[in-house]
This record gives structure tokens, sequence and C-alpha cells, in this order.
């Protein structure tokens, strides 16, 4: 079950990566019914994302249905989930959280400076700022299910073998 998990989770971020730049590219070259279909993209991204035009980029001269912070945690997410399916050999001492706190750094950074009013950043530095972010997050989620996958293999028990009857 966790490595179809895992695979649901690499799905499911590809896609919804994928989806951001289908739902301008169909408001803009798709006619009325493919703009029509675009319009749950951007209502769902609205329950995440505050979706300001001056924050956000744009493809085929359509707003994104996300900010630029969000576009880079979701692009990022979806490249780290899918590089967590790169074997490797685990590293002693590598922890999730600690990764998680210091790709977390960046994007905290930015986002604290600006909302205190003492920096304004570019959409481009708002999303490389969330790159580290997004990109840990997709892959430590993705490879602790493929790993709880792999030692649940390890654990199961072969049934024995009956004795021979003679």
């Amino acid at each position: 079950m966790p490595r179809a998990l895992a695979l649901l989770l690499t799905a499911a971020a590809i896609t919804w990566t994928v989806v951001l730049f289908a739902a301008p590219a169909a408001i803009e070259r798709g006619g009325p019914g493919a703009a029509m279909g675009a319009v749950p993209i951007y209502a769902s991204a609205s329950r995440i994302c505050h979706q300001q035009p001056e924050r956000s980029f744009t493809f085929d001269g359509v707003q994104l249905p996300v900010c630029a912070r969000c576009s880079g945690l979701y692009i990022s997410g979806a490249v780290g989930a899918l590089l967590a399916w790169v074997p490797r050999r685990r590293r002693e001492g590598v922890h999730d959280r600690r990764l998680l706190v210091i790709c977390a750094l960046p994007t905290a950074l930015t986002w604290g400076l600006e909302f205190g009013g003492v920096a304004s950043f570019t959409n481009a530095a708002r999303a490389l700022a969330a790159v580290p972010l997004g990109a840990a997050a997709g892959w430590v989620f993705v490879r602790a299910l493929a790993d709880e996958a792999r030692a649940a293999e390890r654990r199961r028990i072969p049934c024995p073998e009956p004795p021979a009857i003679s």
C-alpha cells in the first residue's frame, strides 16, 4: 500500500504541475468550452493561494492559477517526487525534518521580509526561494512512502513449505 501511495503522490504532483500550465493555455487557445474547463482549476487554486496578479507568472499571456511562490513549490515538488524514485544509498545522519526546515528557510525569509515591509522581491526570486522547500517536500514524502514499502517487503515472513508426505 505505501508503494501505491508513493506512486499516486508522484503522479498527482506531476499532474497538478501540468494542469497549472494547461489551464491558462486552455483559456488563451482552447475556445469557450476549454476556458470553462479551466474555471474549476482556478477556483481550486484560490483555496490555497492568494492569486494576486502582480505576484503571479503568466503563460500564453494568461495568469497562472497560483502565485510565483506557489509555482516554485509545485514545480520543484514534482521534480523532487520524481527524484525520490532514483535509487540511492541512505546516509546515516540525514534527518528528513531537519532537511525540510533548512529548505524552508529561503521561503520563510523572503515571505517574512515582504510581510514585514523590509524588502520586496521579484516573482522570479519568490519562485526560486520556494524551490528548495518544494523539492525537499516532494522527495521526503515520496521517499518515506517508498522506503516504508521496501521495509514492509523485508518484514514479510515467507510461508514454510509443507512437509513432504511419504
